[in-house]
């Protein structure tokens, strides 16, 4: 799993369409092996980046969640700390 791509569902408020065309991005670099595509390959790059943030658009519209959205900052401050004790120097 790509480290970058981040838990798009079941947040307050909602994920923007950035934040989605960016894991769409992410996705794409991941599963081509390049960040920024030849000549040639632009325009199928930039459609797959496209077509994937459209569906995943959809299926974040589409799931059904059971607890209660995550608040965003907290879910951020958790996230430093635990990087803060994973990376901390003994």
């Amino acid at each position: 799993m790509c480290r970058n791509i981040h838990t798009l569902h079941n947040f307050e408020p909602a994920a923007t369409d950035d934040e989605v065309h960016a894991a769409a991005l992410q996705y794409v670099r991941k599963i081509s092996g390049v960040t920024k595509p030849s000549k040639a390959n632009t325009e199928a790059f930039d459609q797959a980046v496209a077509e994937i943030a459209h569906i995943s658009r959809h299926l974040l519209e589409d799931l059904v969640a059971t607890t209660p959205p995550k608040n965003r900052e907290l879910e951020a401050e958790k996230a430093r700390a635990r990087s803060a004790k994973r990376f901390a120097t003994a």
